[in-house]
């Protein structure tokens, strides 16, 4: 099997949607994982051109539910070339009303389950000598939003770990890509703010933002190993 094989989680939408179906039409294998099995069928819908899909319901906030969809994948097809990381919640809350759970579920979701797919990919990255990670996080982690304490603070862990495991991955062939990104027309953005507070001609589309992950995987931004990429909205 030549084609590349693939994790992306966040896949039922927004960016992780666009990616897939980027992807599918350049002959990945592709493991959908996200919440909503609904919404991966659809983006599976979309992903005709891949030579093999999966879908793989997957909450990031439990981590047996992490190391069952790399298990899984390895199952099926023996090998893991790219896990994306684009599954992400954006709770805005002023710091005074940021309850234990929002910050629990927002560093589950956008740190700590990252963490366990990278964890649990490693193994398999360093038998293969061979293996690409991409973290989608955001530029408000060096200029943060008013409302976003927990989301900023969560995904400045990601970027962290990008940094860390592009490190330790020097030695095995394995390369770490962080993009973060401006604002970028997805649900997850419009739940957060209308379109008279931040215009559509101000956001990215999630196309644009697939084809920059895509760009990490395929080798051409090569020289951005480690690096966290910042991709401002216009």
């Amino acid at each position: 099997m030549n084609q590349p094989i693939t994790i992306i989680t966040g896949a039922g939408s927004g960016v992780g949607r666009s990616l897939a179906v980027a992807l599918a039409a350049q002959g990945h294998h592709i493991a959908l994982a996200g919440r909503t099995r609904s919404k991966l069928e659809e983006t599976a819908s979309q992903c005709s051109a891949s030579p093999g899909l999966m879908i793989h319901p997957t909450d990031l906030r439990d981590e047996p539910s992490a190391a069952t969809l790399v298990d899984d994948v390895i199952a099926r097809w023996g090998r893991i070339d790219n896990l994306v990381n684009c599954a992400g919640v954006a709770p805005l809350s002023p710091i005074d009303r940021t309850t234990d759970n929002i910050l629990r579920d927002t560093f589950s979701v956008n740190a700590i389950g990252p963490a366990h797919l990278i964890i649990r990919c490693w193994p398999h990255f360093k038998t293969q000598k061979s293996g690409r990670i991409v973290n989608v996080s955001t530029m408000g982690t060096t200029d943060p939003f008013a409302g976003f304490f927990a989301y900023a603070a969560s995904k400045s862990a990601l970027d962290s770990m990008t940094r860390s495991a592009a490190k330790e991955g020097l030695g095995i062939g394995v390369k770490v890509f962080g993009v973060n990104l401006g604002a970028v027309e997805t649900p997850m953005l419009r739940s957060n703010f209308s379109e008279k507070v931040l215009p559509h001609a101000r956001t990215l589309t999630p196309e644009f933002v697939a084809n920059v992950i895509s760009d990490c995987l395929n080798g051409t931004r090569d020289a951005d190993n480690g690096r966290c990429i910042p991709v401002p909205s216009p």
